[in-house]
């Protein structure tokens, strides 16, 4: 079986060569080399250029998002970001994200060979997510957005459809930041009430919000319990707990609570969608899009089996089709859409879920 060749940018000795043997505990991994900054990863990777890089973000002489945009524009590369948990590094590492790395990988800010063991089994599964990218699409991701108006110019946007009985819930993983950026941006404050996961460590979701949140025109927030869902609202769920949907009367609101992971992840879209579907029922739309694994498959079934509308990002525009594959083999996705047209399939659901549900640009 052909290995996974990886390349490692850190300026720290000590964490070079412990990821180096993190990584290959794993047989389907190789660690082909290493570099204590961008300037010399430069010359080393002349030579042999690497299936994966995993790369800090601050290093001396070149910083890890100039490298990193570097690589994007002149061989495109699956980049897994290694970033302590800083506020300061969790906002430079969303610029990372939006230039094109694929998954983040959260390194104790205590940088000692036992700490960084932890995340061994979290790194290795970053690095396979990123091995198996559609970097063609990673890199379409970064191109500029076209505006809501250019892109939903000839739908209505009369004050009738702003209901909180009408809500969409959205699962996505690995290259799942950088398509949300491309829904998100491309819908109106008219667009109904959102909730997210996306699979992301703990603090790095605040910074996410927050970026998404200043490109679009709908709010954009991390999530807290008693945040109510709203027209025009996104509510994404934080790293490291589960966000749940509950009803109040005709109000729809979230609640965050601690629990163990699920389908390895926290928060976790089954999570999400299992309380979708109970307390929204056929009120709601289901998105699975992008991402490795199979969270979300389960629970997007028992959305539609409560009268809710479910779609899958399709092959074609996932960086890795993992999670909609696994939904459509279950029986959860009523069809597959382009990444490109899902934000017109939202606001198709905002008009006419009460009339058959039938998305422009379906497949």
């Amino acid at each position: 079986m052909k290995k996974i060749r990886v390349f490692h940018v850190d300026d720290s000795a000590v964490v070079r060569q412990v990821v180096q043997g993190l990584l290959e505990t794993d047989p389907s991994i190789q660690v082909i080399g290493s570099a204590a900054d961008p300037i010399f990863a430069m010359t080393k990777l002349q030579k042999e250029w690497p299936d994966v890089i995993v790369l800090d973000v601050e290093m001396p002489r070149m910083d890890g998002i100039t490298f990193l945009k570097k690589i994007m524009a002149e061989h495109p590369t699956p980049v897994v970001m290694c970033s302590s948990l800083t506020e300061k590094g969790a906002q430079i590492t969303m610029q990372a994200m939006a230039a094109g790395a694929v998954s983040i990988v959260t390194k104790p800010s205590l940088v000692l060979r036992e700490n960084l063991a932890v995340i061994a089994g979290e790194l290795i599964q970053g690095v396979k997510a990123a091995a198996a990218a559609n970097m063609r699409m990673v890199v379409v991701a970064q191109t500029p957005r076209l505006s809501a108006d250019a892109v939903l110019g000839n739908v209505p946007q009369a004050a009738l459809y702003r209901t909180t009985e009408q809500l969409v819930a959205i699962g996505t993983s690995t290259g799942g930041t950088q398509a949300l950026e491309v829904i998100l941006t491309r819908l109106p404050r008219t667009a109904p009430g959102m909730v997210i996961v996306q699979h992301m460590p703990e603090m790095f979701t605040a910074a996410f919000a927050k970026r998404l949140d200043s490109l679009s025109e709908i709010e954009v927030k991390e999530a807290a319990t008693g945040d109510r869902v709203l027209p025009g609202r996104a509510l994404i769920a934080p790293g490291g707990k589960h966000m749940l949907l509950r009803r109040s009367g005709g109000q729809y609101q979230v609640e965050i609570k601690q629990g163990p992971p699920v389908n390895r992840h926290c928060p976790s879209v089954d999570v999400l969608f299992r309380s979708v579907a109970q307390a929204a029922g056929k009120n709601a739309l289901g998105i699975i899009m992008t991402g490795m694994g199979d969270d979300g498959a389960r629970g997007l079934k028992e959305m539609r089996d409560a009268g809710a509308a479910t779609l899958g990002q399709d092959e074609k525009t996932c960086v890795v089709y993992g999670m909609p594959n696994e939904a459509r083999k279950m029986g959860g996705v009523e069809r597959e859409l382009p990444l490109a047209t899902l934000s017109r399939a939202i606001m198709d659901f905002a008009i006419a879920r009460d009339s058959a549900f039938n998305p422009k640009g379906s497949s």
